[in-house]
């Protein structure tokens, strides 16, 4: 049985790396049935094509869908589409939900000559503690500073459709991606990335390049949790005067009292961040389903678990032979 890892899933086949070699593997039933998550990025055991067993995770991602990473690099544009802060911060609060280090990206600084933009990303985002960088894809500006980024580590780059992730990919590693212009009619790019995949840059630089996506929300997280995404609000979080309170409309709120100090985009995209967590804490209120498990867990070893239907029929078969046994001895 070999190791290796997965580099991309297309089509129900998964395409592992082990050593020089990708191999195209198929996933056993019985991972199937256990309904095991695969992820790019995942390390597995494999043989004959089929993919045996998945290994444990130093982490992941679910939007993407990417395991063991080591960095997220957010990239945005600074123009064509034009910054849009709202999604820079929902990018932001994601990867550190899933403590991942992070950092920023701003292409297609060519196309703007408005210096007032970099100032503003600076002002907000540098006190913060990320690293922030600028670059052209199209120049070449930024590249070398990029490269040395993506040194000695896997790293995720995500973003919206047209802020140029493929043309950076282009920039550093010398395949050729495809690429495309943003609509002039939506202002929005277009999707040439179609999954996820790892690309190797050099033997210690790796990239996982995702399609870019506009949908991801927090939906999965209650509005109390949504604070501890902001790192600006942590050194506040407990000061207030109610336990449950959300920073937006509550009296003797410590973080509303220090609006001061937080930039008002960020404030307004944690607004906007509380309000889909509400819409979850009621699905979860009112719609909440509860699902039995189809797999449990004894001794570190996982197994798929029986029906409960298909459980009483074994017992009622097993009666049966019981009865059996007995009328038997009984005409003997």
């Amino acid at each position: 049985m070999q190791t290796g890892q997965i580099l991309k899933i297309h089509s129900d086949f998964y395409y592992v790396q082990s050593e020089e070699n990708i191999f195209e593997c198929k996933l056993r039933h019985v991972l199937k049935k256990q309904k095991q998550k695969v992820f790019v990025g995942d390390y597995v055991q494999f043989a004959d094509g089929a993919i045996e067993k998945i290994l444990p995770r130093k982490n992941y991602i679910t939007r993407p869908t990417v395991a063991n990473i080591d960095q997220v690099i957010i990239i945005s544009a600074v123009k064509e589409p034009e910054l849009n802060f709202l999604q820079l911060n929902r990018y932001i609060a994601f990867a550190k939900y899933h403590n991942l280090n992070t950092v920023l990206c701003f292409n297609k600084n060519d196309l703007s000559n408005d210096d007032s933009m970099i100032e503003k990303v600076f002002k907000i985002y540098e006190p913060l503690g990320f690293d922030i960088l600028f670059t052209s894809a199209l120049e070449g500006y930024g590249i070398e500073e990029f490269k040395k980024i993506l040194e000695n580590k896997t790293s995720v780059l995500c973003g919206a459709s047209g802020v140029g992730k493929s043309s950076l990919i282009n920039a550093v590693s010398g395949i050729n991606l495809r690429t495309k212009e943003v609509s002039d009619k939506t202002g929005r790019g277009t999707h040439t990335t179609r999954h996820c995949e790892i690309i190797e840059i050099n033997k210690n630089s790796r990239i996982v390049d995702t399609p870019g996506f506009s949908n991801l929300k927090f939906d999965f997280l209650l509005p109390l949790d949504v604070d501890t995404l902001f790192v600006e609000m942590i050194p506040f979080k407990g000061m207030c005067k109610f336990q449950d309170c959300l920073h937006i409309n509550e009296t003797d709120c410590a973080i509303k009292a220090h609006l001061g100090e937080i930039d008002l985009t960020r404030y307004e995209s944690y607004i906007a961040f509380v309000e889909e967590a509400k819409d979850y804490k009621e699905k979860v209120k009112y719609q909440g389903i509860k699902t039995e498990s189809s797999q449990k867990k004894t001794h570190d070893k996982v197994a798929v678990k029986i029906s409960s239907r298909k459980r009483q029929s074994a017992r009622n078969t097993q009666k049966q032979n019981v009865y059996k046994d007995l009328n038997d001895e009984e005409l003997n």
